[in-house]
C-alpha cells in the first residue's frame, strides 16, 4: 500500500496500481530525445506488473505500531526504511513473490524485477532499520536473488525471439534503469511528494548519450520534467486510490473495514515539459 495524507486522513493506493500508473509512464516514454524501451512488449509489462506480488498483501491492509495504514509514504522518498512498516520477513516474501509470479511466464520482465529488488535492497535500503539478528536473512535473500538473475539471464539468452542487441547487458540495464524511473515517478505521485527530485538514474538518449531527468513539482501532483522525455507538451495520468477518514486506527480490522468501504476514487497527474 502508499499513503498520501488528506486533511481528515489518507488516500491509499495499492502496489499493484502504483506499478500500472509506471507502466503507463514507460508506454507514452520516448521522443527525439528519449529513446523508447525495446523489447517493448516484455519492457512495458515488467514496469507495469513489477508490484503484482503485493496484491495479497494490500487486500488485507494492516497498521504500524503508531496505528497508521502500514504503507510507503512521503517519509521513505529517497531513503527507503521500509523495514519500520513491515516486517522484514513478510517483505522479502513478497518480493520474492513480484519477481517470481511474472518471471515464470516473460523472463525478460522478471529478470528487470529482479533487478529493482536487488536494487531496493542494496542501493536504497537502510540497513540501520533491520535488527543486527535478521542481517543474514536479509543476506540469503540477496544471495538467491543473484542466482536467480543468472538463471533468467540464460532463458534470456536461449530466446530466440530476442535480438541480440535487446538481450545486451547494456539493454538490460537501461531498461531496469527505465523501471526505477517511471516507479519512482510513480511514487513521488503516490505520496504527493512536494520538493525537487530526481529519476534516480541517467537515461537513454537517442544519440547514445545519457541524462538525468529532474523532476521539479509545480502543484500537488503535477510535475516539471527536464529534460522532457515524452511527446506530448503535457500528459495527464489517472489511478485509482480510496479514502480514509481518520490518521491512526486501533487495529487492522478497522483499517482494513475503512479501506474496503471507502469508494474507488480516480485521481490524476500531470506532468509538464
Amino acid at each position: 500500500m502508499l499513503r498520501m495524507r488528506t486533511d481528515d486522513g489518507w488516500w491509499l493506493i495499492t502496489h499493484p496500481d502504483h506499478a500500472r500508473l509506471a507502466g503507463a509512464f514507460a508506454t507514452a516514454w520516448g521522443n527525439e530525445t528519449f529513446r523508447r524501451p525495446e523489447p517493448r512488449a516484455h519492457v512495458l509489462h515488467g514496469i507495469a506488473s513489477h508490484d503484482d506480488g503485493w496484491a495479497l498483501r494490500d487486500a488485507s491492509p494492516t497498521i504500524t505500531r503508531e496505528g497508521k495504514p502500514s504503507a510507503f509514504s512521503v517519509e521513505l522518498v529517497g531513503k527507503y526504511s521500509a523495514f519500520e512498516e513491515i516486517a522484514l520477513e513478510e517483505y522479502l516474501a513478497v518480493r520474492a513473490r513480484a519477481v517470481r509470479i511474472v518471471a515464470e511466464r516473460d523472463p525478460y520482465a522478471g529478470q528487470l524485477i529482479a533487478m529493482h529488488t536487488h536494487s531496493l535492497l542494496t542501493d536504497h535500503a537502510d540497513r540501520s532499520t533491520i535488527q543486527p539478528a535478521q542481517l543474514p536473512l536479509l543476506d540469503r535473500f540477496l544471495g538467491d536473488q543473484r542466482e536467480y538473475q543468472m538463471e533468467l539471464k540464460a532463458l534470456i539468452d536461449g530466446d530466440e525471439a530476442l535480438t541480440p542487441d535487446e538481450k545486451s547487458e547494456d539493454a538490460i540495464r537501461e531498461n531496469f534503469r527505465l523501471l526505477q524511473a517511471c516507479d519512482n515517478l510513480s511514487l513521488l505521485t503516490c505520496v504527493a511528494f512536494a520538493e525537487p527530485a530526481h529519476l534516480l538514474h541517467p537515461l537513454p538518449l537517442v544519440d547514445g548519450d545519457e541524462a538525468e531527468v529532474a523532476v521539479e513539482p509545480l502543484a500537488e501532483r503535477h510535475f516539471r520534467l527536464r529534460p522532457w522525455p515524452f511527446r506530448e507538451e503535457e500528459l495527464r495520468f489517472d489511478f485509482p486510490a480510496r479514502r480514509v477518514t481518520g490518521y491512526r486506527f486501533a487495529s487492522s480490522e478497522e483499517l482494513a473495514t475503512a479501506f474496503h468501504a471507502a469508494p474507488i476514487t480516480s485521481l490524476s497527474v500531470t506532468l509538464s515539459s
